[in-house]
């Protein structure tokens, strides 16, 4: 179940702490890890090329490794080739070792925190070691944690595929 949104005072969410932890099926994911995750997400959406919406948006995903992996989103004339920050995060990890994605954080300078899109969460069914904890955030300081299962309830994966 998600957690209520919370604004903080400082008007920046890197500032904030969360309360308690959330685990995953890899182990207990802690809020000081849930807060990196938020800081990497925040410095990576500075760098986010976002000319066309003017939407930046940053994502960080913790890895079974231990290592977190940010990425932005990359936007293209031609829309349908652009790239989300949570997909471009993920794919930085697999890139560089880890087979699955036990946390994450998204930031986008929404009203309220944003949801990654469909697609982002098709691949994060995909690549999440279970029910994985993921933080939303806006640039003004709310935050919403919220499970994977909270977002994609009926994930489509491999069970659903004929066998091999």
């Amino acid at each position: 179940m998600a957690t209520r949104i919370r604004r903080t005072s400082q008007g920046t969410a890197a500032r904030r702490a969360v309360a308690g932890k959330a685990s995953g099926a890899g182990g207990v994911v802690t809020s000081a890890r849930m807060r990196k995750l938020l800081a990497s997400a925040l410095a990576v959406r500075q760098r986010a090329h976002a000319p066309y919406s003017g939407f930046q948006v940053g994502a960080a995903v913790l890895g079974d490794d231990g290592r977190v992996y940010a990425g932005c989103n990359v936007e293209n004339s031609s829309y349908p080739v652009c790239l989300c920050a949570e997909r471009n995060a993920m794919g930085q990890a697999v890139a560089r070792g880890a087979r699955r994605v036990i946390a994450a954080a998204v930031v986008a300078p929404s009203a309220l925190p944003t949801p990654p899109c469909g697609m982002c969460l098709q691949a994060f069914a995909e690549l999440a070691q279970g029910d994985i904890p993921i933080l939303l955030a806006n640039t003004d300081g709310a935050e919403e944690q919220v499970r994977l299962s909270d977002l994609l309830p009926r994930r489509f994966d491999e069970s659903y595929l004929p066998p091999r």
